[in-house]
């Protein structure tokens, strides 16, 4: 392959919902460019895209896949993205670093929640959409109404540059209105036939192409006055208009493909080839700071790696796009990331897992290189005079979670570092080492996420594990002010230990002052704070904690220690164990013993008055509630909103979005367990949500009875 310039370099990513055929697509357009001699099928398990073991044995992309394609002197490079909305990473992934999207449908579905996830994310990058409906060989395929459902979603936007002219089992040719031809295949497809066209679809094929010529003119001054006066638009000036129309996203042309039969995926790459914007034609990468970073060639070399995969017999293969100047076979780069040196011993172009060797890339290319020593998913590569870093992907957040461990204990470590490698692989998984909860919490994008998980855990790896219901992380507080006092004393020969503790503890809320007198058992406290400090507590909330000790009770240098109990037992709540937070502790008295008295005496005093005072603190458990954001089909709306509040949601609004309604709730996190599961199967599968932390909230009265019940009987089988 040769070295191309910035300016010939085409960047798409290739996406749509699981089923829409885009591996399949991937395949043909591989065959057409000549980079394969023969198209694989899913069924077979021999597609370039789909090649790790899990995608062979789901018949489902896990993984995207980048493939590039020669293609009337342009380098395509192409990004499949899997499909599932539990495997989204990829399509982030994909849309940061590519120009243009594919957005694939199914002629059966038409518009499906895959696709408006997904669309989301092109809106939310800015970037150039074009539709492709496929399977139009399909018996229930219906191509018209495909369109009816994009044009009642993007309105005008949407612009047939193409029509099939029947659809079904005997599908074989569309109408192209662009061209002004008729394309007919063979069986095998591949090479059409190109034909004039036939006299009862020209009325059809002149609407579509005014149409086509009024939208291309709309996005250009000079083609819009060419138009007024003359009428019409030549072809040249057709892509020009549609190119302006695409980079500003003001249209979204629609295309036909048979991918299974190779029809109309030559003429595609040929529109693509000739009208989808180049890398310089876009708009400028920012890095971490803001700057604009123009695609130079002759700029400093800049290079950003946005996607690692390991791989047997050769380890880790490092996926890059190059920002800014070129990288060179023998570049030493520095890891801005790390700090570390590196250096690009082999560049390639890739096809899946097929590599082809160049010696260099251009600023705005896609390649991989294997063997580094230091480089991480996200990590910049700057060459001399470059002190680039970016941070431009950001991913959804996770929306189902275990608790996860391995069934024989000494596999425990080796799973741990596997688990690091997998989200390496994949930046949508979370791993948390929870201190609190005691478990290895694994946290990801539906319940299909964390089986391919654990297949390739077992089946790769041979190590077997288990998924556990995680515990939820509960937070224990307090909902009036209480006092206490606790005297520690304990005399065995020689010194002893001896300390005497006095607070009072209040619930602690932003901006509220600290009361002069307390009032216990009809007896004044007065209060005279010396010292204040506010805690930010790493697991949330704050601790305030008051000195107001008078007359010398205390010596300050005791101080420390008492803080020291009372946060030691914040760690584990009196209630439930789990952590307290919010709490406002005023010491306002105690006793000291001049020989006695010392550390640990203060320390175990304070936590002890700590935890009485705060059981008759009125407290109360909090638990973890999320901002769930579902987006479903008018017609299972009732069935979701019921599902919902039989969780204790709080359903906070809904709107519509074109025959999806998005309902907005406020849900606790343990009724969010098996959502994923219960939704896809309420809806078929045609629902999405998304699940954001929100808050702490007080757990109802009979919730909170069942968790203590439940801490009790476990702490006495404990004991």
């Amino acid at each position: 392959m040769k070295v191309y310039q910035t300016n010939e370099i085409k960047n798409i990513a290739i996406l749509g919902s699981s089923g829409s055929g885009k591996t399949t697509l991937a395949e043909a357009m591989l065959y057409e460019g000549g980079v394969i001699k023969r198209r694989g099928s899913i069924e077979a398990g021999n597609t370039v895209s789909d090649y790790f073991p899990v995608e062979k044995e789901y018949g489902y992309s896990v993984f995207s896949t980048v493939f590039s394609v020669e293609w009337q002197d342009r380098k395509l490079n192409f990004i499949d993205c899997p499909g599932s909305d539990d495997f989204i990473g990829g399509a982030v992934s994909a849309l940061n670093v590519t120009d243009t999207a594919l957005m694939v449908l199914n002629a059966q579905y038409g518009i499906e929640v895959g696709t408006i996830n997904q669309f989301r994310y092109t809106d939310q990058f800015n970037k150039p959409v074009i539709f492709i409906v496929n399977h139009l060989d399909n018996a229930l395929a219906d191509y018209d109404g495909a369109i009816v459902q994009l044009k009642d979603r993007f309105g005008s936007k949407i612009v047939q540059i193409q029509y099939p002219v029947n659809v079904g089992p005997t599908f074989n040719a569309v109408v192209d209105v662009l061209k002004m031809k008729m394309y007919r295949w063979k069986p095998e497809g591949g090479v059409p036939e190109v034909l004039e066209i036939p006299a009862d679809e020209i009325d059809k094929a002149t609407e579509l192409h005014t149409a086509l010529i009024e939208a291309a003119a709309e996005h250009d001054d000079q083609l819009m006055e060419k138009f007024f006066e003359d009428g019409n638009l030549s072809e040249d000036e057709l892509r020009a208009g549609i190119s302006a129309g695409l980079i500003t996203r003001g249209m979204f042309p629609v295309f036909c493909v048979c991918a299974g039969k190779d029809m109309c995926v030559r003429r595609t790459l040929e529109f693509l080839g000739n009208v989808v914007p180049t890398v310089d034609r876009m708009p400028k990468v920012k890095t971490s700071d803001g700057r604009e970073v123009a695609p130079d060639p002759n700029g400093p070399t800049g290079i950003f790696f946005f996607k690692t995969t390991v791989e047997q017999h050769i380890g880790q293969v490092s996926y890059f796009k190059v920002i800014s100047g070129k990288v060179k076979e023998g570049d030493d780069l520095l890891n801005a990331d790390r700090g570390s040196k590196e250096r690009i011993a082999q560049i390639f172009s890739v096809a899946g897992q097929t590599r082809n060797q160049v010696p260099e890339m251009l600023a705005g290319d896609i390649g991989a290189t294997v063997k580094l020593k230091d480089v991480k998913r996200g990590n910049t590569l700057n060459g001399k005079g470059a002190d680039y870093t970016f941070d431009f992907i950001k991913y959804p957040n996770p929306k189902y979670r275990r608790a996860i461990r391995a069934v024989n204990e000494a596999d425990s470590e080796k799973m741990a570092e596997l688990l690091t490698r997998f989200r390496e692989e994949d930046p949508t998984w979370l791993v948390e080492q929870s201190k609190e909860l005691k478990q290895t919490i694994v946290s990801g994008q539906g319940e299909f996420h964390l089986r391919t998980l654990k297949w390739r855990m077992e089946n790769n790896e041979k190590i077997q594990i288990e998924y556990l219901e995680p515990k939820i992380p509960y937070r224990e507080t307090i909902t009036k002010a209480a006092r206490a006092d606790y005297r520690h004393k304990k005399q065995s020969g020689g010194s002893g230990q001896f300390g005497e503790v006095h607070l009072i503890v209040e619930p602690y809320i932003e901006g509220t002052p600290m009361p002069d007198v307390y009032r216990f058992g009809g007896q004044e406290f007065k209060i005279s704070a010396r010292d204040t400090q506010v805690i930010d507590l790493d697991w949330g909330g704050k601790l305030v904690f008051v000195n107001s000790i008078v007359g010398g009770a205390i010596d300050t240098r005791f101080l420390p220690a008492i803080l020291k109990g009372i946060m030691a037992r914040m760690e584990q709540g009196p209630l439930t164990g789990s952590y307290a937070r919010d709490v406002r502790i005023i010491v306002y008295d105690g006793k000291m013993h001049p020989v006695d008295s010392n550390e640990i005496s203060f320390m175990l005093a304070g936590r002890n008055a700590f935890s009485t005072a705060f059981r008759e603190a009125g407290p109360k458990i909090l638990e973890p509630i999320y901002d769930v954001e579902v987006s479903v089909p008018g017609d299972y709306l009732g069935d979701v909103m019921s599902d919902l509040q039989g969780r204790r949601a709080i359903i906070m609004g809904m709107n519509s979005e074109k025959g999806y309604e998005k309902l907005l709730a406020k849900v606790p996190l343990k009724e969010m367990s098996s959502y994923s599961t219960s939704l896809s199967s309420i809806t078929g599968g045609r629902a999405s949500f998304t699940m954001k932390f929100a808050s702490y909230e007080l757990v109802p009265a009979d919730v909170q009875e069942k968790l203590l019940k439940a801490y009790a009987e476990k702490s006495q089988d404990e004991d």
